[in-house]
């Protein structure tokens, strides 16, 4: 049985009372997901920031 069928066969069980709060939690988790991709996109614009700002990358890219 995979995670998510084991993940459905419990909140089959869960009383009703619980849904809200087991829902929050999924909520909670995606957007804790997406705040960590956007820090790691911050980041990495920050070390890579100045090699993007040499006069040979604006070079590259005048073809395209």
């Amino acid at each position: 049985m995979s995670k998510k069928e084991l993940l459905m066969s419990e909140i089959e069980h869960v009383p009703e009372l619980f849904l809200d709060e087991v829902l929050d939690f999924v909520h909670f988790l995606k957007t804790k997901r997406m705040k960590e991709s956007i820090a790691n996109a911050i980041a990495s614009e920050s070390s890579l920031k100045k090699d993007w700002l040499k006069s040979e990358e604006d070079e590259s890219w005048q073809n395209l």
